[in-house]
Formats: C-alpha cells, sequence, structure tokens
C-alpha cells in the first residue's frame, strides 16, 4: 500500500499539474503569430496594468517601421491588413508607417472604408452585449485608466461599434482575439494617435492585395 504521505505528494502534483493546463486552455494559442490561422483563445483582464515596456514584448516584426507599402491611398490614410495582421499609415511614395495589431476573431471580422470619427485619452470601455453574453463576469462600464482593457489611447471608427486602442495584454498582438476591434500595444497606440486626426479614412481589408 502506498503510504499516506506519499499519496498526498503525488495528490498535490496531479492537481497543480490540472491547475496548469486550465490555465494554458484559457489562453489557447493556435497558428504561427501572424499568420493566417494565428488565434488566441483569451478573456479579457479588466484591472490589469499593462508593462510600462509592453513594446519590449513584441516580436520585432510588430513594432512600429518604415516600410515599403504599394498602395494608391493618399498620404495620412489608414490601411488595415487583418490578414496580415498589420496596420499601415500610408506617407506617400509607396511608403508607410507599419504596426502591428491584434484582430477580430472569426465571425468579428469585418472590411470597409470608414473614418476616424472622434479620439480619446484613458478612454472609458463599454463592453458589447455580445462579450458580456460570453463573459458575464465584465463590468457594464469602466472609467478609463491604466486597467481598462481599451488601454491609453482610442480611435473610433465611424459608422461601427469598432475601433483601434490599446490594450493591457501585450501576448495578443499578432493574433486573432478580439470582438472586431484592432489592438496596439499602448506604447505604439500612443504614437499612432499623435500622426492621426479625427477624418481620416481607414481601408480595411481581410486579404492582402496582391
Amino acid at each position: 500500500m502506498m503510504p499516506v504521505t506519499i499519496k498526498t505528494l503525488t495528490f498535490a502534483a496531479l492537481l497543480q499539474v490540472g491547475v496548469f493546463a486550465f490555465a494554458t486552455g484559457a489562453s489557447a494559442q493556435v497558428g504561427p503569430r501572424g499568420g493566417p490561422g494565428a488565434v488566441m483563445d483569451i478573456d479579457e483582464q479588466p484591472g490589469l496594468t499593462a508593462p510600462d515596456d509592453d513594446i519590449a514584448q513584441l516580436d520585432p516584426q510588430f513594432r512600429h517601421q518604415p516600410v515599403y507599402f504599394r498602395t494608391t491611398e493618399k498620404p495620412g490614410t489608414i490601411v488595415i491588413h487583418t490578414n496580415e495582421r498589420f496596420l499601415y499609415l500610408v506617407q506617400g511614395d509607396n511608403r508607410a508607417m507599419r504596426y502591428g495589431i491584434g484582430v477580430g476573431r472569426d465571425g468579428f471580422q469585418w472590411s470597409g472604408l470608414k473614418t476616424i470619427e472622434r479620439k480619446a485619452e484613458w478612454p472609458d470601455w463599454t463592453p458589447p452585449s455580445e462579450m458580456i453574453q460570453r463573459q458575464p463576469y465584465l463590468p457594464r462600464f469602466m472609467a478609463g485608466g491604466p486597467g481598462n482593457p481599451m488601454g491609453a489611447r482610442a480611435l473610433y471608427i465611424g459608422g461601427t461599434v469598432y475601433r483601434i486602442h490599446g490594450t493591457n495584454q501585450p501576448q495578443t498582438i499578432g493574433y486573432a482575439v478580439s470582438s472586431g476591434c484592432f489592438r496596439l500595444v499602448n506604447s505604439e497606440i500612443i504614437d499612432l494617435y499623435s500622426r492621426v486626426p479625427v477624418g481620416t479614412k481607414v481601408v480595411v481589408r481581410q486579404q492582402a492585395a496582391l
């Protein structure tokens, strides 16, 4: 017969493994980051504070940088390639500033031509009803601040309930994770926010143009 002490230790070890597996499942990742199948199953975490060095947690490809970008859009236009997980701020002469983003999960992705209708620093957050149905523990309203999942800045996309905003979860950049909004780490949305005025044209594309 197994000694009581060994039984207790074995049970404790199994319990720890189970807890670890549950925690891992809550933020399961599928597909390579930035690829068409890159999905992260993770809930919003109100109250979580993003690290001050959030940009340091990004893969270098997702840090904002000037890139070659062939387009007929005018300078100042935002072009979002959902499939690539990148947002481009057109600068002219086939150049753009590129930012890594998190995008909507399947069923929450969309495309179209819109404009930025307003901007906000440390925006308030009112979770949509669809999100509350999936995560009933969420607050119905949360004032802006470091623990707000909307992050440090928000650009509101006219004619929709969607925004380009910050996040307190830098690990979600490069994945399909949101309910239709586009998220950047706080240091990156602050940079983008400073470059984008109200009235900016936004082009959202599901597939990269060939």
